[in-house]
């Protein structure tokens, strides 16, 4: 049976902590701090499915309690999942920081979903896969580089497209951008999904549309949509760059915004919805999302709404 979406890489616990005030050096405040599902590739994997298209998603976990959390969490989200059990690793989890201003930044330990092999992937559901999606979470180390690359080899050969979200302008930074490239440019990538300063790092440009003209010629053939946060999207077309408008600028928390924005830009995309119509779609869940906490609050009736917007397919 066809498999519409397939998403592989990690699912991990968010350990959100919001402050309510600026924390200094040694000093203490009120906030909150709370549990929510998250990993990058699950959370693209959960909002392609809220987004209306069968997703399914591939990653490892531990064998413990939040493991069983994991399966029951994309159970509920409606995502099939194809979980590997790790006896000797724990299930991921990433320790979120949320300053006063909505602003984020995360400390992610290495969990079970670091340690997919090649040899533990499901390649019936990857030969499946009209599209696969990937995060650079699994190229940074390896494993699970060398998993990740297997299963872009195994889902391209079967005929699948191929997306990549470069995930964090720091962890490339960290590995080095030619050595980044070297494991992710030969890929066949047919989707391209940065933010701006993911597309600065890989570029050297600042300048959104030099920074997407650039990664055309680092990915060849790739459709570019360089996510800029609150200026909106950028969409590059054969006939030049296209601006996508922000639909909001009441950032909350931007934890998870960029993985809503794949997530339903994906959705909309695999179901013949133009590219253009694909991210202002996009930008409007990414909105929705960084007004609330957490990579995936709970839906309410005004994302319900939007999703039921119709939009014109190509």
């Amino acid at each position: 049976m066809p498999v519409r979406l397939c998403a592989l890489g990690d699912f991990a616990w968010d350990v959100l902590i919001r402050t309510n005030n600026e924390l200094l050096h040694g000093g203490d405040t009120f906030g909150e701090v709370t549990l929510m599902p998250g990993g990058s590739a699950a959370n693209v994997a959960v909002w392609a499915a809220r987004c209306g298209i069968e997703s399914h998603f591939v990653g490892k976990v531990g064998r413990d309690r939040f493991g069983e959390l994991a399966r029951e969490n994309l159970a509920l989200e409606r995502v099939v999942a194809h979980l590997v059990e790790a006896d000797n690793h724990l299930t991921g989890s990433v320790a979120v920081f949320v300053d006063h201003t909505g602003e984020r930044s995360m400390v992610s330990g290495h969990g079970a979903d670091f340690f997919l092999l090649p040899s533990e992937l499901p390649r019936d559901v990857l030969r499946a896969a009209t599209h696969l999606h990937l995060t650079s979470w699994s190229f940074f180390v390896d494993p699970p580089r060398s998993a990740a690359r297997e299963a872009a080899r195994v889902a391209k050969k079967a005929g699948a497209t191929l997306s990549l979200d470069p995930s964090s302008f720091q962890m490339i930074g960290e590995m080095g951008v030619e050595e980044f490239l070297a494991v992710t440019a030969d890929l066949g990538v047919d989707i391209f999904l940065p933010n701006k300063e993911e597309g600065a790092m890989l570029t050297g440009y600042t300048e959104p549309d030099e920074i997407a003209a650039a990664l055309a010629l680092l990915y060849p053939g790739a459709l570019i949509i360089l996510k800029l946060d609150a200026d909106g999207a950028l969409v590059l077309l054969d006939d030049g760059p296209h601006r996508i408008p922000p639909a909001t600028n009441n950032l909350v928390d931007a934890t998870g915004a960029g993985d809503s924005f794949a997530g339903a830009f994906l959705a909309a995309y695999l179901q013949e919805v133009g590219p253009l119509d694909a991210a202002r779609r996009a930008t409007r869940v990414a909105a929705w999302v960084i007004e609330h906490a957490g990579a995936r609050a709970t839906p309410d009736s005004r994302l319900a709404e939007l999703l039921s917007t119709q939009i014109s397919r190509r």
